[in-house]
């Protein structure tokens, strides 16, 4: 049974959303304690968190950034605001959905659904020297710093991470990044191997990519 987690400070909303998740086969819990919010979210035990955007302290959009340098687990964003621009900044901070109230419950259900659905489906979580590697967010992580790669660099990286400790060919790589064996630039690849090394020296993995001349390159 997943739990869900409510975030909401108007009572009478939070019961509603209680009751209605508690019926579709949900296990709920609420916040209460807004003024310790962070913490109390980052130790949660639940699968998906509905989060109002108005609530006391951190609001819901400060809260869900600071979230998540810590954790991925998914967020809908439910408002009264209807302003385009809350639904961008909410979804630049990380949500996974965003529903304005009234909200339809038919509708919020559909997507609780599909979003459990959808992280249940996920890739298991990829580490590397203590790192969190997050492919779809493009970052490496570790104790609340992060470096964001570009989708060329962690296509190198990823590629890379499922053949540790052996040679990926410069073919290979530039059929991962180009998805075709067609010629593509050659110095294109240098320079993101260039700058992943960089990125990866930042954390401390000086040594990271060793290069085989002549036969390509080992994350070590």
């Amino acid at each position: 049974m997943s739990k869900i987690c409510i975030v909401e400070d108007d009572q009478a909303i939070r019961g509603e959303l209680e009751a209605l998740l508690r019926n579709s086969g949900y296990e709920t819990e609420s916040l209460t304690d807004f003024e310790h919010s962070l913490q109390l979210l980052s130790e949660s035990a639940a699968d998906l968190f509905l989060m109002d955007i108005n609530i006391p302290y951190l609001n819901g959009e400060e809260l869900l950034r600071k979230l998540r340098s810590t954790r991925e687990t998914p967020v809908i964003m439910l408002t009264s605001r209807t302003s385009e621009t809350d639904e961008v900044l909410a979804m630049s901070y990380g949500a996974d959905d965003y529903i304005t109230k009234p909200y339809n419950p038919t509708i919020l259900l559909l997507r609780i659904s599909a979003i459990l659905k959808r992280a249940s489906n996920a890739p298991a979580a990829l580490s590397y020297r203590g790192l969190q590697v997050n492919p779809a967010k493009g970052s490496l992580s570790r104790n609340g710093d992060e470096i964001v790669l570009t989708k060329n660099e962690m296509i190198i990286f990823q590629l890379m991470l499922d053949n540790q400790g052996r040679i990926v060919t410069r073919d290979d790589l530039m059929t991962a990044l180009w998805d075709n064996d067609e010629f593509v630039n050659d110095n294109a690849l240098t320079v993101n191997i260039s700058r992943l090394r960089a990125k990866l020296a930042d954390f401390g993995c000086e040594d990271a990519i060793e290069t085989r001349k002549k036969q390509g390159y080992i994350l070590k």
